[in-house]
């Protein structure tokens, strides 16, 4: 059971730590081509500095997290050999095109480096939009891999055999489409609202530069509209885990008996032992209308499963709510920021619309990571959904426990490293401006 709590955590924290740089892999390469963009259209110097200040900032993001990527796939063989040996042949393909996509992204990601002057602006351009749709693609075959975990398909399971593999199906699980719809809008929203945040707070600070406005309204562009769009998908996919994880669901809601009308639960604490959650607000019928479209609808509780298959209820349920509340937070945000433009208020010079956005700047990578908690913690017991569980991939190494210690030491080091990086680059640019 140590062993296992350990391999468990260890993935956690590569996972938790691996899908921050992913999201900015996908999100901040739009941002860099929408500034040259700019520049290309107005000739407007600033517009110029921004998107070379941008694309040094990807490049260390894509380079960390080519390393906590390639830690990953040696954790996925050595913690999880059997999870491998068999799923392996069958969701092989999303990896492989995955691993297709980083090298596109890497590739041209050095074009727009290195081709400053070197090529026509519109290729240059061109090079910056192939890296951000290649981070996307990328993002999205992992995801369908994951989904895949959530969904299992393209195989059959006869006598603990997997034959009739077919890696089309697998890739184009039931799941894929919902999952990886959501977390490219979540990509977008946490990366653009920590972009924003960053330039706010360099604002409220007297740094009254053209730089960081201009960087401020780029990023609000992007954040904003995804923010208002992630409660959409994210209806799409809990209706999608009502039909096929419906204990996922219940332990989301802590929802311990399955009942008609089913009120959704807003806040509270699961309590396992009475199966029922203290000082929750409950909307009654509202768990029915959103999982199946009827107030009056069925929906599964904990109690059609046995305490060996139910995912631990608390940290799903409050991972849940951290997740929702904090997107709510953003998509008022977004809200509050249409309206301001359409009253035409000057928001860039305005104190407390900037205190928002720098109180703002973490809200988007914590639900981000709260929601993954949820998709990763509410497939428990299951490594592959229904089919194989997390204790029966374990490899029987011993000392696991030593290379969590490794892998913590590593990530703190890298992280270290980003930050000391980051720091440089924020001060290059303080250096070359002067204050407005």
């Amino acid at each position: 059971m140590e062993e296992l709590l350990a391999a468990r955590l260890q993935m956690a924290i590569s996972l938790g730590w691996h899908i921050i740089f992913a999201c900015i892999g996908m999100a901040m390469p739009f941002f860099m081509a929408f500034a040259e963009w700019k520049w290309m259209k107005t000739k407007d110097q600033v517009f110029l500095d921004l998107a070379k200040s941008w694309s040094k900032g990807v490049a260390i993001f894509f380079a960390v997290g080519a390393v906590s990527g390639t830690l990953l796939s040696f954790e996925l063989g050595l913690l999880w050999p059997k999870f491998m040996e068999h799923a392996g042949p069958i969701f092989g393909m999303p990896f492989s095109m995955e691993g297709t996509a980083f090298f596109v992204e890497a590739i041209a990601l050095g074009v727009f480096l290195y081709g400053w002057d070197r090529i026509a602006p519109i290729a240059h351009w061109i090079s910056g939009l192939i890296v951000g749709i290649s981070g996307v693609m990328s993002g999205i075959f992992v995801v369908a891999a994951n989904a895949w975990m959530n969904s299992p398909a393209g195989f059959d399971f006869v006598n603990g055999e997997y034959i009739n593999i077919d890696p089309i199906a697998a890739m184009f699980n039931e799941a894929w489409f919902t999952q990886a719809l959501h977390m490219t809008f979540a990509a977008f929203a946490s990366t653009g609202f920590a972009v924003a945040g960053v330039h706010a707070i360099m604002l409220l600070r007297g740094h009254k530069i053209k730089f960081h406005k201009e960087a401020l309204k780029i990023a609000l562009i992007f954040s904003l509209i995804a923010a208002f769009a992630m409660p959409i998908t994210g209806d799409l996919a809990a209706k999608d885990v009502a039909k096929r994880q419906p204990a996922k669901l219940a332990a989301m809601e802590a929802h311990y008996h399955t009942t008609k009308n089913a009120p959704l639960i807003i806040g509270g604490i699961p309590d396992d032992v009475n199966q029922k959650v203290d000082y929750a607000i409950e909307i009654p019928g509202g768990l029915s209308f959103l999982a199946h479209g009827d107030f009056n609808a069925e929906v599964i509780g904990l109690d059609q499963f046995s305490e060996e298959e139910r995912p631990p209820v608390a940290v799903v349920h409050f991972a849940f709510q951290i997740m929702v509340g904090l997107g709510t937070i953003m998509m008022l945000i977004s809200i509050l920021y249409f309206y301001m433009m359409w009253r035409k208020w000057d928001l860039i010079n305005n104190k407390w619309w900037l205190r928002i956005l720098a109180i703002a700047t973490p809200i988007g990578f914590i639900a981000l990571e709260a929601g993954w908690t949820v998709t990763e913690v509410g497939r428990q017991p299951w490594i592959i959904y229904g089919v194989m569980k997390t204790k029966d991939a374990l490899t029987p190494m011993p000392g696991i426990q030593y290379s969590l210690f490794t892998i913590v030491t590593v990530y703190l080091m890298l992280t270290l490293t980003v930050v000391w990086l980051m720091f440089r680059q924020i001060k290059s640019i303080h250096q070359k401006y002067n204050e407005e």
